[in-house]
């Protein structure tokens, strides 16, 4: 059995408070920084900062002991990468939001240098000049100059380029970048667009950034590799071997190279020279969202954005399933489980990835969904999907589930939908509601409503549920036949604002119970994992 870590000690600054009949909420997996680390920068000041998407946050990271606290909050703060001028000025691309942000100094204003750009992503300043450079890439393909200053409108580089993430403007005003969808590294001239490749065989690369000495380095996502180029020749030369799902880099004064990771909520630092790597931080959890916990109560699968994991509840040990990059995988936010299938739903990709529980392998997938936020396999093998943007339950069916239908329409932002022992199928609603769903003939009964923010669901020993109220940092117990409601636990780390955009419930909160009453909750503001069991 495992020591479970203190709830107090590890909570970044929230203390939850169990009703009677509950202890106190210990953490199965402990508390994290970000929420999701992305792009990487060392500024002026020789502060490491990181950036989070979903955490809508710049972070500052010490590089000695790996301590982080937020640097700019959201969601104004929200970051895919990071630039630092030749003035030691900061702009940042806000991914989900479409906006390219900046101030001059710590205490300057924050500006909007650009907006309506969805998937701004990389940005960068040619040192020399001042001039800045962003690209798009997955919600879109292409690349601007800016003025840092926002007084005149982007101009537009080039378009349809295969993914120019993660670049650098290089001594001789070239942009150097990864073409992610076509495993090339390139160099782009900002005045004519012109693209020279100038290395392949990549299987993935990410990001690049040059050292002191005129080496161009290479993250590469799907093979977990950080590679020495050449960028006149496009030989390689070192290799390091690290872990798939990389993001980004940022290369310091001194050489030392800081490489992030989504999925393991890392920053690693690589010496050039040697290989040796040191990790200033990492975590067992990235995002942990959407739970579902196996029959036995001894497995807690969990949907981690970045990865599909489950953790054991009785050692505590972490199983990696699948990666983003390194697989198949979409982005899931939430897990729905059955004896068979495990489903990764994802409201990002419009997608429920369903995978065969026995191996993990890929089953089906179903796109072209509306914000999908969860999903459960019917009796007759067939798919219940919860889609938050248009208040429908759809069916998937068919081979491969590929033919969809609404059987449940009019509900106000489903966000989980579980099975009861009742026969019931029960269903949390953004808008502050829990409904029962007959599945014999999709009729819809509201069970109670004045809830702050309901998003986790799940089935009590007793048949009543439990319910995460998200915007309200508790969990409450609701009677089934009444629609009383009862607080079982306050003050508790959820409810992450989800930031301009996106769907209310972002993150959704994920709660399991086991059949002894031990409750499981993910936590959207620290990424943990707590446990909270019967006296």
């Amino acid at each position: 059995m495992i020591k479970w870590i203190s709830a107090l000690a590890l909570s970044l600054g929230a203390t939850a408070v169990s009703a009677d009949g509950y202890s106190t909420p210990q953490a199965l997996i402990a508390p994290s920084p970000f929420t999701g680390v992305h792009g990487l920068a060392v500024d002026e000041q020789g502060r490491l900062l990181a950036g989070s998407v979903i955490g809508n946050q710049i972070w500052s990271v010490d590089q000695a002991n790996g301590d982080a606290s937020v640097f700019i909050d959201g969601p104004s703060g929200q970051a895919d990468d990071i630039a630092v001028g030749p003035k030691g000025e900061l702009v940042w691309t806000s991914f989900l939001q479409g906006v390219l942000r900046g101030r001059v100094t710590d205490d300057a204003d924050i500006v909007d240098i650009a907006s309506g750009l969805p998937g701004i992503n990389s940005v960068a300043f040619d040192q020399k000049s001042g001039r800045l450079f962003a690209s798009q890439v997955f919600l879109a393909d292409a690349l601007y100059e800016f003025d840092p200053t926002g007084a005149t409108e982007p101009r537009k580089i080039a378009e349809g380029i295969g993914g120019f993430n993660g670049f650098e403007v290089g001594k001789d005003g070239m942009l150097y970048g990864p073409l992610w969808f076509k495993g090339q590294v390139a160099k782009i001239n900002p005045d004519t667009g012109e693209i020279t490749v100038i290395a392949e065989g990549f299987a993935i690369p990410a990001a690049v950034n040059f050292d002191s000495k005129g080496a161009l380095w290479v993250a590469d996502t799907k093979a977990g590799e950080l590679v020495q180029v050449n960028a006149e020749t496009g030989e390689k030369g070192r290799v390091v071997a690290l872990a798939t799902s990389i993001d980004n880099l940022v290369i310091d004064d001194q050489d030392r190279i800081f490489v992030s990771n989504m999925a393991d909520h890392s920053i690693t630092e690589v010496n050039g020279e040697t290989g040796e790597t040191r990790v200033l931080l990492s975590s067992e959890a990235s995002t942990p969202g959407g739970l579902k916990l196996s029959k036995d109560g001894k497995t807690l699968y969990f949907a981690d954005i970045f990865a599909m994991r489950s953790v054991d509840t009785e050692t505590g040990v972490v199983t990696d399933h699948r990666r983003m990059q390194a697989s198949d995988l979409e982005y899931p936010f939430a897990v729905g489980l059955s004896d068979k299938y495990v489903l990764g739903t994802s409201w990002f990709t419009g997608t429920v990835q369903v995978f065969n529980r026995a191996d993990m392998s890929t089953a089906g997938m179903v796109h072209g969904l509306t914000a999908p936020t969860d999903a459960m396999v019917l009796k007759d093998g067939s798919l219940l999907i919860a889609e938050i943007a248009t208040g429908n339950l759809v069916q998937a069916s068919g081979d491969s589930w590929h033919d969809t239908a609404p059987v449940v329409s009019g509900l106000q932002g489903p966000v989980q939908i579980i099975p009861a022992s009742d026969g019931m199928l029960y269903v949390t609603e953004a808008a502050g509601r829990i409904s029962r769903i007959d599945p014999s003939d999709w009729s819809t009964t509201v069970v109670t409503e004045g809830l702050i923010l309901p998003e986790g669901l799940a089935e009590l020993p007793d048949g009543n549920l439990l319910v995460a109220e998200a915007a309200a940092g508790r969990l409450t117990k609701v009677n089934i036949a009444t629609g009383e409601q009862t607080v079982i636990v306050t003050d508790l780390p959820l409810g992450l604002e989800a930031g301009p955009g996106l769907p209310p419930s972002n993150i959704p909160t994920g709660v399991a119970v086991d059949a002894a009453g031990v409750i499981y909750v993910s936590a959207d503001r620290n990424n943990a994992l707590y446990r909270i069991a019967p006296k």
